[in-house]
């Protein structure tokens, strides 16, 4: 990256990032004058002051962050199409994501300049517009496409197609979708969350900057108010039905159900006819961009709108009694006979026992996109499951939902993307001063695939 200064034994350990390496080290990110290119003047960008730790969610790791991290209050996702066929080059890239991430999540500006300092006829190494907000417990994301595998009009460009992961399967045409391909797929996902829609929007911005040449954005998906929750801490959250969403997710404090249903197992790399061990640890990402019919939603019966969701509104309890958390009676029976929770309801289609004891963990989030035409909101739900394995989780409950759910009457499909989400990295070079550095040989995300 231009303008970084290089420190050769620094360059040659791989050193854990701790907090106290992102906020022990200095109050401000001095830069060699020399590796800038200015002769032996030192430049320091305020930008980089040290940040309070409670805001920071640690970038390396055994996984990566922004999965059973507790789910923050904002989303921005984008997908990006590799426009090169060079390996050299993917690499490249991701190992400057991977350090950009790194300097991002921890509040510290993508580049070692900042966006106020450096050169005066080059631009800023940062965008600067989250220069004075706190990092809003930032996590970043990425996952890889099908098509990184198989190309898009190419044979193979990466020379990848013996390393592609059984579970990164097309994913098939369910009954009702009306995907838009401009909002679907990609080679490259990247989930950005945060407390601070800026903070979010702000990575995303970077680092498709730092995509130049290499990779151009396909579409992005912004969110606002969490639909789940990922920890026991987080109380449950309504979705734009009006309704709790989410109340059985699979939570970061239990980690049976992580190892059964979220992360991809050493066996499941043994199953396939592929080379697929790099991918162990790591999990599925699924997306789905869900238009709801809020107007015709909005003109139905609070009796209608329960029945189709199988709970009470209010309280969020399932209807065949309790409290929110009562596990569903899906056998109990009112005075007429009739099922509490109808045969065709979201909870009962959904419930793990009516799909062979099958759990998501849910993280999607709420969008409004202005209106249509028509005059109609275009709002709904951006869908966001990770899964051990798509073929016998996400695939057989949506074709079973798509099929029956009497929810489908007021939902859209419209976007829809699969990528396999490496697991996280252990360590990231630093440089002199203690912060993330790119390195020739750093380790990076997915680099097991490269392998």
């Amino acid at each position: 990256m231009a303008g970084e200064a290089t420190d050769a034994p620094a360059q040659r350990r791989q050193w854990t990032v701790s907090r106290r390496a992102f906020l022990g080290l200095g109050s401000a990110l001095a830069v060699g004058g020399a590796a800038a290119g200015l002769g032996g003047e030192r430049l320091v960008d305020r930008a980089a002051a040290p940040r309070p730790a409670a805001d920071i969610v640690p970038f390396t790791g055994t996984h990566q962050a922004g999965i059973v991290t507790p789910a923050q209050d904002r989303m921005y996702t984008a997908a990006f199409d590799l426009t090169t066929t060079s390996r050299a080059d993917l690499v490249a890239l991701l190992r400057r994501w991977t350090v950009m991430a790194a300097r991002l999540t921890a509040g510290l500006p993508a580049g070692p300049l900042g966006p106020a300092s450096g050169p005066a006829d080059a631009p800023p190494d940062d965008t600067g517009e989250a220069t004075d907000l706190p990092p809003a417990h930032l996590t970043l994301t990425v996952g890889f496409g099908r098509s990184l595998f198989v190309g898009r009009g190419h044979d193979d460009p990466f020379g990848l197609a013996a390393r592609l992961p059984g579970g990164l399967v097309t994913l098939p045409r369910f009954a009702g979708d009306a995907l838009d391909p401009a909002r679907s797929d990609g080679d490259l996902v990247v989930q950005a969350c945060a407390d601070d829609p800026q903070v979010a929007v702000h990575a995303i911005r970077n680092l498709s900057r730092a995509a130049f040449g290499v990779a151009t954005v396909r579409w992005t998906q912004l969110g606002y108010g969490r639909t789940s929750s990922t920890s026991t801490s987080q109380t449950t959250p309504r979705n734009l039905f009006g309704f709790k969403d989410g109340t059985a997710n699979i939570t970061a404090e239990d980690s049976d159900a992580l190892a059964a249903h979220v992360w991809v197992a050493a066996s499941d790399a043994a199953a396939d006819t592929t080379d697929s061990r790099w991918l162990t640890g790591g999990t599925y990402l699924v997306a789905r961009r869900i238009r709801m019919h809020l107007e015709t939603w909005d003109r139905s019966s609070l009796g209608e709108q329960e029945a189709v969701v199988g709970r009470d509104k209010g309280e969020g309890a399932p209807l065949s009694g309790g409290t929110e958390r009562t596990e569903p009676d899906l056998s109990r029976r009112g005075p007429s006979g009739a099922l509490l929770v109808p045969a065709d309801s979201h909870v009962r289609l959904a419930h793990p026992t009516t799909n062979g004891g099958v759990r998501l963990l849910r993280r999607g989030y709420s969008f409004t996109d202005g209106n249509d035409a028509l005059g109609r909101l275009d709002a709904g739900l951006f869908f966001v499951a990770f899964v051990r394995d798509p073929r016998t989780h996400f695939v057989p409950l949506q074709t079973r939902l798509a099929g029956r759910d009497a929810m489908t009457e007021y939902l859209q499909h419209t976007g829809s993307g699969l990528w396999a989400v490496p697991p996280g990295v252990a360590s990231v070079p630093l440089g002199r001063d203690g912060t993330p550095t790119l390195t020739p040989a750093g380790p990076f995300l997915g680099e097991g695939l490269f392998s």
